[in-house]
């Protein structure tokens, strides 16, 4: 799973099934310290984690395992820029099965095990799926070459003996690549017949490989023998002549045809990586997003009132940019997304925000106000929202709010709307994609609003139920089904709303400590005993400042139900929202106090004014 911006701890239990060998999550954003614990796969060989953002690591603890973090703070540090973690996987190419020490042959041929100057069959074996990955077992590469050698005894074959060599891996998809070689039986070439047969054994899978190395597919090379011929001089001239005008035309039509397709990929590249191409502010394009009601603000209105962006407004931020506080010469607060330069990442979101706060307005969603696409820079301004973010509130560390029990429903109500709104009355529906409570903000009054949609997908057919997409989102939030089947659904979005869930009971975020929140709840929790016996996991802030917890059973069994592994048996965010409306009455809470939703789409909303935000942000 690489680059799909997988991002926090990794959590333990990631290493522990039994039959694991390789974990390849390079070019994430994974950070804090790797730790395998004790309980991993006793037969895990490899962990590539290139181009991440781990700062510690233990290695003498797991001597067995090969480790990659080249590419990671913790290889930065002086102590560590030498060690073998710190290096890049290498192929082992000096390696061949078996050793062959023998002086080189001319001609073109190959030395055999035995020293013999022939010409062996050459090509290159592809396993598509091997289950290991590395070279420094060199155990698993004597195997294979055991197994060919066995298949090959049979005497129809004519095969005197075999070597594999050159071990490598593909550039992308980690396909393993073998070169192999067959040497003929008591002679320096093989016939044609001979040739065909030993190549078919690989083309109709005759040879099965073992197990752990997964289909293959075999390359054979010309075979050098049958490369010439004895034709004489004169008629090879005519010929090649003849051939060569033929082949000329062929190559003019084939560079014709070649430069059109790649004059086609090359405008559908620059689409797909830079999604703006087409978009000109001056004239109407069908590519730009509709973006009636958003203002289009310069690049210096947002430079004025963000003090040139400065430190002191830096409010947060992510993979995409940073976050700016601003104020308008009217006084009005607003929140400025602003996209790294060069960030392919944030122009996807940029246009992905667009697209889609464009086309809802709901008390819970946060509004988008405008945008900048001026001197090549992308930013997105939203309505401010003073106390920041439910992971601030939870951990106390910035804006020093302290939640109890009844606010915690309340959060719980609004955000859940919000996210109902996306998946039940947008038009199309909305899949969120990375709900977590980072992602959820909380305005001046405590009133939660949906957030970051940089990663979200429209649902365009209401006859499919499903998303098929590249896995993205954040560790702890993450949908199991999703992430094994890469079917996203609604249901991906209940089961990180279902965590959320946890972390308002619990107060710390999903994975601390190499401990997963969904586990510990579960594991601890005992359905006969007052408040299920989770006294020790609700945070402390609920107990002291709280009067009464009822509803907290049902709250807990609600949560509980949104994280099933199964997407089948999660409930809907509308199931969620009357569910939490009926634990908010147990609370003696009125659910539509403070609550109230404005679910309207742009187009309901502007019917009546024009303008859904009317002058408040000329």
């Amino acid at each position: 799973m690489e680059g799909i911006q997988l991002e926090g701890p990794i959590p333990i239990l990631l290493f522990a099934p039994t039959l694991l060998q390789t974990v390849v999550l390079k070019r994430n954003q994974l950070n804090a310290t790797l730790d395998f614990g004790t309980n991993y796969s006793k037969q895990l060989e490899l962990v590539d984690l290139q181009n991440n953002e781990i700062t510690n690591y233990k290695p003498e603890a797991n001597k067995g395992i090969q480790v990659i973090l080249a590419d990671n703070p913790v290889c930065r540090e002086a102590g560590n820029q030498q060690s073998d973690f710190c290096k890049e996987i290498q192929p082992s190419t000096d390696f061949s099965v078996p050793q062959i020490n023998c002086s080189p042959c001319g001609q073109g041929r190959e030395p055999s095990p035995a020293c013999r100057c022939v010409y062996p069959i050459t090509g290159k074996l592809i396993f598509r799926s091997p289950s290991f990955s590395g070279f420094s077992n060199n155990t698993n590469f004597i195997m294979l070459h055991q197994g060919i050698a066995d298949f090959f005894r049979d005497p129809s074959y004519q095969v005197d003996s075999v070597a594999i060599r050159n071990f490598r891996e593909t550039a992308t998809g980690h396909q393993l690549l073998v070169d192999l070689l067959l040497f003929p039986l008591d002679k320096e070439s093989f016939n044609q017949t001979e040739m065909n047969s030993a190549i078919s054994a690989f083309s109709t899978h005759t040879y099965d490989p073992p197990e752990i190395f997964g289909p293959y597919i075999f390359r054979a090379d010309q075979y050098r023998p049958f490369s010439g011929g004895s034709i004489s001089t004169n008629t090879g001239i005519v010929i090649g002549a003849v051939v060569g005008a033929v082949v000329l035309v062929m190559l003019l039509t084939i560079a014709g045809i070649y430069g059109l397709r790649q004059k086609k990929r090359a405008e559908k590249a620059t689409g797909q990586n830079n999604p703006f191409a087409k978009w000109n502010q001056s004239t109407s394009s069908v590519d730009a997003p509709q973006l009636t009601g958003a203002k289009a603000f310069t690049f210096e209105e947002l430079r004025k009132c963000t003090d040139n962006f400065s430190e002191a407004n830096d409010v947060g931020g992510g993979g995409y940019g940073k976050v700016y506080k601003g104020i308008l010469p009217s006084g009005k607060l607003l929140a400025i997304k602003r996209a790294q330069q060069g960030s392919s990442q944030g122009e996807l979101e940029f246009k992905t925000e667009i697209e889609l706060l464009s086309r809802v307005h709901h008390k819970n969603v946060v509004k988008l106000l405008g945008f900048c696409f001026d001197r090549n820079e992308q930013m997105l301004v939203y309505e401010y929202i003073p106390n920041g973010s439910l992971t601030d509130s939870l951990s106390g560390s910035k804006n020093g709010i302290r939640l109890d029990w009844t606010r915690r429903l309340k959060i719980a109500l609004g955000s859940s709307k919000g996210l109902a709104y996306l998946h039940e009355l947008a038009d199309p529906p909305i899949i969120h994609r990375d709900i977590k409570s980072n992602n959820i903000l909380l305005d001046e009054s405590l009133n939660a609003k949906v957030a970051d949609f940089g990663l979200s997908k429209l649902v365009g057919d209401p006859e499919k139920n499903h998303v098929t997409t590249q896995v993205k989102g954040t560790m702890g939030y993450l949908d199991p089904e999703y992430y094994m089947t890469n079917q996203l659904t609604e249901k991906s979005d209940v089961y990180g709303f279902g965590v959320v869930m946890l972390e308002l009971l619990t107060g710390k975020s999903p994975i601390e400590g190499g401990k997963y929140v969904v586990r510990e709840v579960k594991a601890k929790m005992d359905k006969s005993m007052n408040l299920y016996d989770l006294q020790e996991l609700v945070d402390t802030t609920i107990i002291a400042n709280s009067g009464n917890l009822n509803g907290f059973e049902k709250y807990v069994d609600l949560a509980l139900r949104c994280v099933d592994e199964e997407g089948v048996k999660r409930p809907s965010m509308g199931e969620v929202v009357k569910e939490i409306e009926n634990i908010m009455q147990l609370a003696g809470l009125n659910p539509n106090i403070d609550s109230a939703t404005n679910s309207r789409t742009y187009e309901e909303a502007s019917k009546g004014s024009g303008d859904p935000y009317g002058n408040e942000i000329q």
